[in-house]
Formats: structure tokens, C-alpha cells, sequence
């Protein structure tokens, strides 16, 4: 009885939802893709010519919103789900932190990129504090995945949420690159406790 409440709930919020209304008109998968845009519109993150990596990339409109602003540029998505093709994508159904995986990535490159972007989070429990730890350790994953494959002044963007792990990953970040930003987009949900950490130009120590 708990749960169709909260399934309708959902579904009540999903309907009032500006974004969601919007990321149908626009052609979207999600309405994630305004949370990338409002970072994109402060941070300066995406420029013609560069390179990009979407982990956990599914359904796919950040992917969708990348290929849309950048010009000659080259972008891999991974994620362990199917994912629907995107014009100028290349997709990778695969665990990003496998050897096998990694290797395809940087055979696709061939040197290290631009950006690296994450906005997973794991399938949730009800347990807030259980997944603001789970997905805690996948945005570590992610950070120490963009510290091997960034350039010297690249720049990863990760969700992250308030909770336990917040401040481990802030201090990671901060030891592993020279900036860092923490925002919350107008696009995320007020009760949500997610917000994404921008950080740019590696610290001479992590690149060997």
C-alpha cells in the first residue's frame, strides 16, 4: 500500500514537473539535461573541438545535449545499460572501471580528454542515507577514473549528494585538482539532496 503511494506520489510530481514537460517538447530523454545546461550556462565547460567522456550515461540526454553544443568535437557514453543511439556518440555497454573498458576508451582517443562527466546515482532503496553512500562511492570511482584519463587542465563534472561521503569527496577533490566548485542546480529537485562538484585543472602530483 506504501509503495503505490509513493509510485503515485511520483507520478503526480513527474506531471507537475516544468522540466519534465520541457525535456518532452525539447526532444529530451530526461530532464536532466537542464541541470547540464544551468552548469554548462555558469561553469564555461563545453567548447567545439573538444573531448568528452558521459559515464553512466543512460538514458542519455546529457549526451543528447553535448552533441548538440559541440562542434567537431569527439564524445564517448558508457554505461552498463543499453542505450538508445545518439548522433556523433560513441557508445560503450560497459562498467567504466573495468580494465577491458578503460581500454577501449583510451584506444578511442588515442590521448586524454577535455571533460569528463558523471551524473549517475544508484537505482534507490528508500534508505537516503544508504544511497547518498552508494552513490557517494561511485562519484570517488568517477574522480579517480577522470584524475588517469583528463588532461592537465580538464575538467570533471560529478553529481554528489549530502550525506556522509560529501565531505571525503570534496577532500579528494580538492588534493586531486587546483579548483573546485560545489552547485546546485535551479533544475534539481529543493528536497533533493543531490548537487554536482565541478573541478578543473589537475594538480601537477596526480598526472605522472
Amino acid at each position: 500500500m506504501k509503495k503505490n503511494k509513493i509510485s503515485k506520489n511520483w507520478i503526480h510530481k513527474q506531471r507537475r514537473d516544468i522540466y519534465v514537460r520541457k525535456s518532452k517538447l525539447e526532444g529530451y530523454r530526461s530532464r536532466a539535461i537542464y541541470k547540464l545546461q544551468e552548469i554548462d550556462d555558469k561553469f564555461k565547460i563545453f567548447k567545439n573541438g573538444i573531448s568528452v567522456i558521459d559515464l553512466g550515461a543512460a538514458p542519455g540526454s546529457w549526451s543528447q545535449f553535448i552533441s548538440k553544443k559541440i562542434k567537431n568535437g569527439k564524445i564517448l557514453a558508457i554505461d552498463l545499460k543499453e542505450m538508445d543511439k545518439i548522433e556523433n556518440i560513441f557508445q560503450i555497454k560497459g562498467n567504466f572501471s573495468e580494465d577491458k573498458y578503460k581500454q577501449q576508451i583510451r584506444e578511442y582517443f588515442g590521448k586524454n580528454v577535455d571533460v569528463v562527466l558523471s551524473d549517475m546515482a544508484v537505482n534507490t532503496t528508500g534508505n537516503k542515507d544508504i544511497d547518498s553512500i552508494v552513490t557517494g562511492e561511485l562519484c570517488i570511482e568517477a574522480l579517480n577514473f577522470a584524475s588517469d584519463f583528463l588532461k592537465k587542465n580538464g575538467q570533471f563534472i560529478s553529481k554528489i549528494f549530502m550525506g556522509s561521503t560529501f565531505n571525503e569527496i570534496v577532500d579528494l577533490a580538492k588534493r586531486n585538482f587546483k579548483k573546485t566548485s560545489i552547485f546546485k542546480p535551479s533544475a534539481s529537485r529543493k528536497e533533493s539532496k543531490e548537487s554536482f562538484i565541478i573541478c578543473k585543472f589537475l594538480r601537477d602530483e596526480v598526472k605522472k
